[in-house]
């Protein structure tokens, strides 16, 4: 353990589900929590971005091998996945964690902060990470299982369209009966966590449109096609175009994120960018979107007499969680930390690649409070995000709870 971590705050992290079993759990929790937490400011010290994740994957291989288990690595490179064998027949549930960091500098000024700048966890993919190696270590411990527990430590969940699809071309979820995760959330408290039946996250699509002009003065721009105001007219009329041709009840929606065209105040440019995401809650609407976008872009540019190359970067389904495998993740929940912790949670905006794994079996997946319930909430994807450490246990006995109502035990 890095010395610089300190040794008080990971022996006095609480239990919030202490006693509520069953034994062996309770156990390897009480003994294990310490290094739970270590864990986590490990990797969180040392964040790696998509599928660069050679040393968090080196990191789980050594952990995992220690106890016994026979981590196997992904065709990728990085990322792995762990099978817990049951001592008797019965079903394959996969548990699911995302281990890459994002290209931001943090700016949180812990103790553990990131070690490399330009990479961090601002997206608790270090907690997702830590909660399903405690899992997979303490159900290792477990007298019996009646069939088999997956772990997936998937890579690169930060690009599009999303390293499940790397998970799904090697075969990982063949013969898996159902699969779950689970996301931090800092509006919802530390000790609980949010479901929801059907759609949970949005699809998401990335925008770039490159404009190209003949360029000119400035003084002159009846002579010429008006790069910038051509990007002017993209900014403000696409969205609005598309508001009048979707369903609004989809919760569609094009927001741009950067622009850029031309250097001199009186010159007009030869080309411009600009890039942005496309979400929608709704899966029948993400599969018009792609033709319907180019088709409004080209009537909303052809009057002003510039080219345009549209790339529509396809990238994931939402998340739309199954009825009985929700079920089964409540009442994992409750067991785990009583009837309380279970929240309801809204359908978020936010893309997230695990879609792709529900497309293929029937699953959930949960919101984790990361809150500490003082001071404001610090956001996920921003220099300044931090959790409460006390979710870690929450996760792993959640998580924990749900593989073994899953597996019948």
């Amino acid at each position: 353990m890095d010395s610089r971590f300190g040794s008080s705050v990971e022996s006095v992290v609480p239990d919030i589900g202490a006693g509520r079993g069953p034994s062996w759990l309770d156990a390897w929790l009480n003994a294990n929590a310490h290094r739970v937490v270590a864990w986590r400011r490990h990797i969180h010290a040392h964040p790696e971005l998509s599928r660069a994740e050679h040393r968090t994957t080196a990191f789980l291989v050594d952990k995992l091998g220690r106890i016994g288990l026979t981590p196997r690595l992904l065709p990728v490179g990085t990322g792995l996945t762990c099978d817990i064998e049951g001592t008797s027949a019965g079903p394959t549930i996969a548990l699911r964690a995302d281990i890459d960091a994002l290209p931001l500098t943090e700016a949180t000024g812990l103790s553990y902060s990131s070690t490399v700048v330009g990479a961090s966890h601002a997206c608790g993919h270090d907690a997702h990470t830590t909660i399903a190696l405690g899992a997979a270590m303490a159900l290792a411990t477990a007298p019996d299982l009646p069939g088999r527990v997956r772990m997936i430590f998937q890579p690169a969940e930060e690009v599009m369209p999303g390293g499940a699809l790397d998970v799904l071309a090697s075969g990982v979820l063949d013969d898996v009966d159902r699969i779950f995760g689970l996301h931090c959330d800092p509006r919802l408290p530390a000790g609980s966590v949010g479901t929801r039946v059907g759609p949970i996250t949005s699809a998401t699509d990335l925008l770039e449109l490159r404009l190209t002009s003949p360029g000119g003065h400035t003084s002159r721009p009846h002579l010429t096609a008006d790069l910038v105001h051509a990007l002017g007219s993209a900014i403000t009329g696409l969205p609005s175009l598309l508001s009048r041709r979707v369903d609004p009840r989809t919760g569609t929606v094009l927001t741009w994120g950067a622009v850029h065209a031309g250097e001199a105040p009186n010159a007009i440019p030869q080309d411009g960018v600009l890039t942005g995401t496309l979400r929608t809650a709704d899966r029948d609407t993400w599969a018009k979107l792609e033709p319907l976008v180019h088709e409004l872009t080209q009537s909303l540019l052809a009057p002003l007499g510039v080219g345009f190359d549209l790339q529509h970067r396809r990238g994931v389904p939402p998340v739309v969680n199954e009825r009985d495998s929700t079920e089964l993740m409540r009442a994992g929940i409750t067991a785990a930390l009583g009837e309380r912790a279970h929240a309801d949670t809204p359908q978020s905006s936010g893309g997230e690649d695990f879609g792709w794994y529900l497309e293929h079996v029937p699953g959930s997946f949960a919101r984790l409070g990361v809150h500490s319930g003082s001071g404001r909430i610090k956001d996920l994807h921003q220099p300044t995000f931090t959790l409460d450490e006390r979710a870690l246990l929450v996760g792993i006995r959640a998580m924990v709870h749900t593989a073994l109502l899953s597996l019948g035990s």
